[in-house]
């Protein structure tokens, strides 16, 4: 170590809104009832960090903190515990807070657990615990709801390093901090503080190990210890097996083979015992191990409870004794023909690279026979595997080109692998300005596509061309595959120039290496060859579609998506499915975007799988099945978090949005219109945004307020410097002419119409031209409006979807009801009605049964049968239904019933199920409707009493 930063230790918590929420429902209700709340994680996560801002916060009453005798244990009787608590809540509400309540003795724990079941709601007291994740399921705490703690998400974490260090880490520095924490906050902090001003600001290396021994052990809280040599040894050996397996569970065959390599059986003479307990021997061997308690054995596989203490025992074993169970390793793994976990276990155990000549057990020697198979395609391994043997390979190489040239290998795994935040590490290692231009070509390319996925478009681009002008000497074909990544930068951040000139025509390519993002070897040249084909049409079709040249478009387009039938390479599947969407054929954009999904899915690129999705999505949008693109938005969306692509986040956000702007969920579309708007306006992303805001516009639009949706939606169509993105503004055009018509603004109505009657007749869109004769029905006086609107609806029946047939079969009713035609709106209004029911278009449905009802027809399903709906229910799931319908939430009504929230979310899923809702607006009516029901046959009920009664006297 050569120095350490001043970071400062009092910083503000980050990422964790949604336990804080939880933490401050428990507070809030403490004046009016008791309750008591788990808050579970590993070490590092902010357990002790939550409970004193809850003791903080909480003004109501004192705060009691409990914690462990001397010796572990609490000292108290379980009425000793409740008369304390009782008497400290008599006079005002009391919280208290017990941190690492895991490690206090059994009777102590017990007593606690028992305390927590007596307490009443009535006493007042709010019990707040924290014990490590895997205590969570303990007998004495598994009644209590329980928030869990996860690692910061990568935004949180960031947040929190500038926080700690005023931001002066440099770029390189902050994005292996990140990645060596993991995403627990007090190991980044740690690692922040044992790191000279002149490394946190890149002047000099970072020290490696960077996360070392010392700091590991402190957020640990000290390496795990046992008097047992057998069990010391157990523990490592699992932790290093599970290098190759990212800390996850590891085979405990492998293990028990490693450890009697290890430690062969002791000849004659007195020999240790092992401890009595759950074995890790999962068959004959010369002797059966006990399973310490950092351990958890699961049928034939062994794990550690806390990923942090399994890099603390690594971390902390004599590099000797870690060096030796890392050999035995090896030699288990290649003897049964494991190679590539083999040679990196091999590697492993050797030291640094040497520039002499190596034989074949030396550094430089295994350097390359590890970079040699994590190349080969025919041995099956994971991107993330293959990414760990050209780090480590790189690792050991003395040659400067070579190794930037295998770190940036290690990058491309890793990024196909899902993992953005390893990738940018290993880019900021390959740096190296001796490299050939074609490995730092490589580079560029692989930093590009990291941050269009995950970063400033702006800068992905430059990154792009970058790498496009590096490649050009010697990968030409690599070249134009880079240039077109970086005019889909330029698309994301709606830049029509920049992507007009970036799709300029280039020299003739031809194929030598595989893209990045690609999965076959670099000798695969007929592969490589189709790939380039591929890049050259949506080229060139994609830039003459721009220029409005359709003529000269739709054969190289059409011949991308032709490709796609036969295809079965991810990346090429997905060109075929964005060319499809630029040609409007919805149909091939979905084959191919499915076939996208399972190409992926099947060769393991997490990575493509969430775009894939996105495709999916949009062509689902367009197709008018919104409940088909929110489903796959929502699994995109997972995904996209989980593989750290927070740009495909985004646009799978503004596509829940979209889906959500056709139901009974506005506050659904707010919360992923500010989400998806985050990240567009921090990375450029102009089209993410663009679907967004028309999201919220259709949704002001759908609950029958259009001067907000025309307020919202000129910015984005009328001209000016704020309209939204080039390929996109047009879709919002006709929720834009149907908004400024009932807002009396019909100049503006008037001035997009030319341009939108262009898009309809370049044929992208299939619903475009019956969308234009409904704007034109709008606008259009009395006696014109009628055969626009009948028009309208015969291009719908060619186009199909029935979304966009029955908005436009209601504005033809209104219209109809206006003009006093009541038989006819009816049949329209009914369509109307018929058709948003289908699709799932509640808040738009419910504006048909409005008109319906205005006729003086009744529509079916109105409220008639919630009564008898409610009946369906149980009495514990009605509770929570009432509940629900006043506004609480989950763990409001867990709070009010006792309950946990597990357990409300268990029963309210019945509820809906049992109710056919789908949001908790419709619960809310439905509800509010049984109840008023109810009231009107109450009230009838006493009529006919009091009648029956006067009758009775008059008799």
């Amino acid at each position: 170590m050569t120095g350490e930063t001043t970071v400062r230790t009092a910083v503000r918590i980050h990422g964790r809104s949604t336990q804080r929420k939880a933490l401050r429902a428990l507070l809030d209700a403490l004046p009016h009832h008791g309750g008591h709340l788990l808050v579970a994680g590993e070490p590092g996560l902010g357990r002790t960090t939550l409970l004193r801002w809850a003791a903080r916060s909480f003004r109501a009453g004192p705060v009691l903190h409990l914690g462990p005798g001397p010796d572990g244990g609490a000292h108290v009787t379980v009425e000793q515990l409740l008369d304390t608590l009782r008497a400290a809540s008599a006079a005002a509400p009391v919280l208290v807070c017990a941190d690492d309540a895991h490690l206090w003795d059994a009777p102590a724990r017990t007593a606690l657990g028992r305390a927590v079941r007596r307490l009443s709601t009535a006493d007042r007291v709010g019990l707040l615990l924290s014990v490590a994740s895997d205590r969570a399921v303990a007998p004495e705490f598994a009644r209590m709801p329980v928030v869990h703690l996860d690692p910061l998400a990568p935004s949180g974490a960031a947040a929190l390093l500038d926080d700690a260090t005023d931001g002066v880490a440099a770029p390189a520095v902050r994005e292996q901090l990140l990645a060596e924490a993991e995403g627990n906050p007090a190991l980044l902090v740690a690692l922040a503080r044992r790191l000279s001003p002149a490394e946190l600001r890149g002047h000099r290396p970072l020290p490696r190990p960077l996360a070392d021994a010392a700091a590991l052990a402190e957020v640990a809280g000290g390496a795990p210890s046992d008097p047992s040599a057998h069990a010391r040894d157990l523990l490592l050996t699992v932790a290093a097996a599970g290098q190759t397996e990212d800390g996850t569970d590891v085979d405990a065959g492998l293990v028990h083979d490693a450890l009697r390599r290890l430690r062969p059986e002791p000849g004659p003479g007195p020999r240790e015992e092992p401890v009595p307990g759950p074995r890790a021997d999962p068959g004959p061997g010369p002797r059966a191990e006990p399973v310490p308690e950092y351990l958890v054995l699961a049928g034939d596989r062994l794990r550690f409870r806390s990923p942090l203490v399994r890099r603390t025992v690594h971390a902390t074993a004599t590099p000797e004794r870690r060096r030796a169970v890392h050999r035995a390793l090896a030699e288990v793994l290649e003897t049964g023909g494991h190679r590539l976990t083999g040679l990196l276990h091999r590697s492993w155990s050797l030291g640094g690279p040497e520039p002499a000549p190596a034989s074949a057990d030396r550094p430089t020697a295994v350097a390359d026979r590890l970079a040699a198979v994590a190349a080969d395609g025919a041995v099956p391994a994971p991107h993330r595997l293959r990414a760990t043997a050209y780090a480590r390979a790189a690792e050991l190489t003395a040659d400067g080109a070579r190794r930037a040239e295998r770190y940036t290998a290690a990058a491309e795994q890793a990024l196909l692998a899902g993992r953005p935040d390893r990738a940018r590490p290993l880019l900021a290692a390959a740096r190296d300005s001796a490299a050939p231009a074609a490995v730092r070509g490589r580079a560029e390319w692989v930093r590009g596509v990291t941050e269009l996925r995950d970063g400033p478009v702006g800068d992905a681009h430059q990154s792009l061309l970058l790498a496009a002008s590096l490649l050009a000497a010697d990968a030409p074909a690599d070249a134009a595959a880079a240039a077109l990544a970086a005019a889909d930068a330029a698309w994301a951040a709606g830049d029509l120039s920049a992507c007009l000139a970036t799709l300029a025509p280039g020299p003739p390519h031809r194929t030598e290496n595989p893209a990045p993002g690609s999965d076959g070897p670099a000798d695969a040249r007929s592969a490589a060859a189709h790939t380039a084909a591929v890049v050259h049409d949506h080229r060139v079709g994609m830039r003459a579609l721009l220029e409005g040249r359709l003529d000269r478009a739709g054969a190289p387009l059409g011949q991308v998506v032709e490709r796609g039938r036969t295809e079965g390479r991810p990346e090429t599947l997905l060109r075929s499915a964005a060319a499809a969407l630029l040609l409007g054929d919805v149909d091939a954009a979905r084959r191919g975007g499915a076939r996208a999904l399972a190409a992926a899915r099947q060769l393991g690129s997490d990575t493509l799988v969430p775009q894939a999705l996105e495709y999916l999505a949009y062509a689902e949008l367009r197709a008018g099945r919104h409940p088909q693109a929110r489903t796959h938005a929502e699994e995109g969306l997972r995904t996209a978090l989980r593989t750290g692509q927070r740009n495909t986040a985004a646009h799978h956000r503004a596509v829940l949005a979209l889906a959500a702007s056709i139901e009974e969920e506005p506050d659904v579309v707010a919360r992923h219109v500010t989400a998806a708007l985050d990240t567009a306006r921090r990375h450029g992303l102009a089209q993410a945004a663009t679907l967004a805001q028309w999201a919220a516009a259709r949704a002001d639009l759908g609950r029958g307020r259009p001067f907000d949706a025309a307020d919202r939606l000129g910015l984005l169509v009328l001209p000016g410097p704020g309209r939204g993105h080039f390929a996109v503004w047009r879709l919002a055009v006709p929720c834009f002419v149907e908004a400024a018509v009932l807002a009396e603004r019909h100049e503006d109505a008037r001035e997009v119409l030319t341009d939108f009657a262009d898009w309809a007749a370049f044929g992208a869109d299939p619903q475009a031209a019956a969308q234009l004769a409904r704007c034109h029905a709008l606008l259009a006086p009395a006696d014109h409006a009628d055969a626009l609107y009948r028009r309208a609806l015969d291009r719908h029946d060619e186009a199909g979807g029935d979304f966009e047939r029955a908005r436009t079969a209601l504005l033809y009713g209104k219209w109809l009801r206006r003009r006093r035609r009541p038989r006819e709106a009816r049949g329209r209004l009914g369509t109307a009605l018929a058709g948003f029911e289908r699709c799932g278009a509640g808040v738009w449905a419910a504006q048909a049964r409005g008109e319906l009802r205005a006729l003086g027809a009744a529509p079916q399903g109105t409220g008639t049968g919630a009564p008898a709906r409610l009946g369906l229910l149980t009495p514990q799931q009605l509770r929570i239904a009432r509940h629900v319908a006043e506004g609480a939430t989950n763990r409001e009504v867990a709070l009010a019933l006792g309950v946990s929230t597990r357990t409300v979310d268990y029963h309210l899923r019945k509820v809906f199920a049992a109710l056919g809702v789908r949001s908790r607006l419709e619960l809310a009516r439905t509800v509010g409707e049984a109840e008023q029901a109810r009231e009107v046959r109450g009230a009838g009920e006493s009529r006919r009493a009091g009648s029956y009664e006067k009758t009775g006297a008059q008799h």
